[in-house]
């Protein structure tokens, strides 16, 4: 049984880089066991961390509370747990932190969330920094947040974007993970500008693999993420033929990793989409390559 260390900050001084999955909660009327069947892939591949996701407006938040203490508990691998602020009063996150804490869960990736569509909210904080500077004060856990390489958005503008990422450093955050980014290009600029902002933490670089065409395209919209020409003309290419752009999302992936490894960024956050399989293809190719040390 290996040992744990408790906080993904801790992770990462004893090695670099680290190699993390997201995972998200099935929906409230799926059965929670279709997440363990997809852990039960995913387990042997000696992840770093994996990360439970929210969902909107909080509607899965005791499912991610229970996902992530069986991850630790059972599969004996640390957890990040999402917590969004949006939606929720101040007594509503002191709750859900009492709940994490007792599961005995350390690392919380603080975001502000998305609000359930055409219904009104109440919250406390209307952003990430808000919910950063509370938790903080309750000082139970190791605060990752969201990094936006291609800037956020609802602040194209990346100077203006910087400046909010200071201020969430400032207000407590350990370590940042990326929103996804196809052109590692971006991230490498994104990274250039965290240094000469002073930003030092340790930054985990999201990929997220295609493996649909049409969903991959709507994922994009919403976050603003661009496709470079070379990946976008095999997609439209096998926008028809599923198995196609799988393989093609596979193989593009597998390259993003790789020149991410060779570069020595601090670590690697896979988002699987709960794809056990096609992780694990992305991982073994990956292995073959003499010159990574994921592994």
């Amino acid at each position: 049984m290996r040992s744990i260390a408790m906080k993904i900050t801790d992770l990462n001084m004893k090695k670099s880089p680290l190699l993390s999955f997201e995972i998200f909660p099935p929906k409230p009327d799926y059965p929670l066991e279709t997440i363990y069947q997809t852990l039960d892939g995913l387990k042997d591949l000696a992840p770093d961390f994996i990360s439970v996701t929210y969902g909107a407006g909080g509607g899965n938040r005791r499912r991610t509370v229970e996902i992530a203490s069986r991850i630790k508990k059972e599969y004996q691998i640390e957890t990040l747990a999402h917590l969004t602020c949006i939606g929720h009063m101040r007594e509503e996150v002191r709750e859900i932190s009492r709940l994490l804490a007792e599961e005995k869960i350390k690392n919380v990736l603080a975001l502000r969330g998305d609000p359930p569509q055409g219904q009104p909210v109440k919250s406390d904080f209307s952003h990430a920094r808000g919910l950063i500077e509370y938790l903080q004060g309750l000082e139970l856990f190791c605060i990752g947040a969201a990094a936006y390489p291609e800037g956020h958005p609802e602040t194209p503008k990346k100077a203006e974007e910087m400046v909010y990422l200071k201020e969430k450093i400032d207000a407590g955050v350990d370590f940042l993970i990326t929103q996804m980014v196809f052109d590692n290009r971006h991230i490498y600029d994104f990274l250039e500008r965290l240094a000469g902002g002073g930003i030092t933490c340790p930054v985990f670089i999201g990929v997220m693999p295609v493996y649909n065409t049409r969903q991959i395209r709507r994922i994009t919209a919403l976050c603003g993420a661009t496709i470079p020409r070379n990946l976008n003309s095999l997609l439209e290419k096998y926008e028809k033929s599923p198995a196609d752009a799988e393989k093609v999302g596979i193989d593009f992936a597998v390259r993003q990793i790789a020149d991410l490894w060779e570069q020595k960024v601090d670590g690697i956050h896979l988002y699987t989409m709960n794809k056990a399989r096609q992780t694990r293809e992305i991982l073994h190719r990956l292995k073959k390559r003499p010159e990574n040390r994921l592994f």
